[in-house]
């Protein structure tokens, strides 16, 4: 595996986590009797799209054939 792949494996186990702590965010909200969508979740929803876009870019670079530059 690449490592750009490995990276955007990475990534998406922290989308998944951003994508986690939405949920349980819009739970309690919903069950605190709120009416609208915290502020909060759209931060984070926010945050999970810009790390989807990351995982896109790295995985277009992986299947370009391109390697990184050696540290």
């Amino acid at each position: 595996m690449s490592r750009y792949r490995e990276v955007a494996a990475r990534l998406q186990e922290v989308a998944g986590e951003l994508d986690d702590m939405s949920l349980d965010l819009l739970h309690e909200a919903a069950a605190d009797g709120a009416t609208k969508r915290p502020d909060a979740d759209k931060a984070l929803t926010q945050a999970r799209r810009a790390v989807e876009k990351a995982v896109a870019l790295l995985e277009r670079l992986d299947d370009s054939g391109q390697e990184p530059a050696p540290e």
